[in-house]
């Protein structure tokens, strides 16, 4: 192909996905069943190796994730989301906000340019539905949510669909927050929903216990916890992060998303400070439980939990789920971005 010609081919396009596509074309089963062959698609060494660059800001700070997928065809996802806590508070706006560009990973072509709040939302819960399959109980009926936003709304509403859910104790510092997310869980899920003030009893009498606040200090220590309990470790997605106690940790079967982010951001960091635990210490990564590498939950007494710190795998898994029902169903805005 000549130069005149290279330069009269027409600029590749790229969608443009909102939120509100993001949410119509992104169900909580397909998520589950994307990240789970996400996981196993890397332990088969079908992916291209997750990257994380964390930048601090004055009132909270960025990450960037990226990782590369085989389904079908090679993507490439890069993941940019601020994290800002005190957002619904202050200014009204989430506290996490962001896009995800998705690339073809053989040509470097951008496909697509989509909002991150909702993929990051609900691939965080499918990671935990994915891990809960393997470290709950299966007979777990009652769980604590412990933080009740967008993403403790998202938790209970992925493992309601891997395990027998019947009653849920929810805890939110602020309390009104709790009652109104019982009241519209309850409601949409049909579940015995109801708030609590107390974290502590409630999780005493629980299977399953998630933690997603954004917490500087522990809160959730050893004797709060009976035998058998899963725990999803999902708040502490930076350094500065901390829900954990290194007891409880140095007591439970651990189970990381990805080693090397957990160790260097997230409850097990914390717990390889305090010099309870090393990196060998870990029994396994959630890929290798997905594989059937390594075991999961092996006796009903002991205490399993699953340290999520967020992977870019799961973020080009479920980006790529959005991207092929786009394109099918002809949603989104498509412009050429290099014409």
């Amino acid at each position: 192909m000549t130069a005149a010609e290279v330069r009269r081919r027409p600029a590749p396009e790229t969608l443009i996905l909102t939120r509100r596509d993001v949410q119509a074309l992104l169900g909580f089963d397909e998520c589950i069943s994307a990240v789970e062959t996400a996981f196993r698609l890397h332990a088969e060494g079908r992916s291209l190796a997750p990257g994380v660059l964390g930048v601090p800001s004055r009132a909270g700070g960025f990450h960037i994730k990226a990782a590369g997928l085989e389904r079908g065809r090679l993507y490439f996802a890069a993941k940019t989301n601020g994290n800002f806590s005190g957002n619904p508070r202050r200014h009204g706006l989430p506290a996490i906000q962001g896009v995800i560009v998705l690339c073809d990973g053989e040509d470097g072509r951008p496909l697509a340019v989509m909002d991150s709040i909702e993929v990051t939302i609900r691939r965080t819960a499918a990671a935990t539905a994915v891990a809960a399959k393997s470290l709950a109980r299966p007979d777990a009926k009652v769980v604590t949510i412990c933080g009740c936003g967008n993403q403790g709304r998202a938790q209970l509403r992925a493992l309601t669909r891997v395990l027998p859910v019947e009653r849920v104790h929810a805890f939110d510092a602020e309390e009104a927050t709790a009652r109104a997310y019982a009241r519209e869980l309850g409601d949409e899920l049909r579940l015995d929903v109801r708030p609590v003030a107390d974290h502590v009893k409630a999780v005493q009498s629980s299977d399953v216990c998630v933690t997603c606040t954004p917490s500087r200090q522990p809160f959730l220590f050893r004797d709060h916890v009976k035998p058998g309990t899963f725990i999803a470790a999902v708040g502490a997605d930076s350094a500065d992060k901390h829900e954990i106690d290194a007891g409880l940790m140095a007591a439970s079967v651990i189970v990381t998303d990805v080693l090397d982010q957990c160790a260097s951001f997230g409850d097990l960091h914390h717990a390889i400070g305090a010099g309870v635990l090393t990196r060998e210490s870990v029994h396994a990564e959630l890929a290798d439980l997905v594989t059937g590498r390594k075991p999961g939950r092996r006796s009903t007494e002991e205490i399993t939990l699953f340290d999520s710190t967020g992977t870019a795998l799961e973020d080009v898994a479920a980006a790529a789920v959005v991207y092929e029902k786009a394109v099918a169903a002809g949603v989104g805005l498509t412009v050429a971005l290099g014409g």
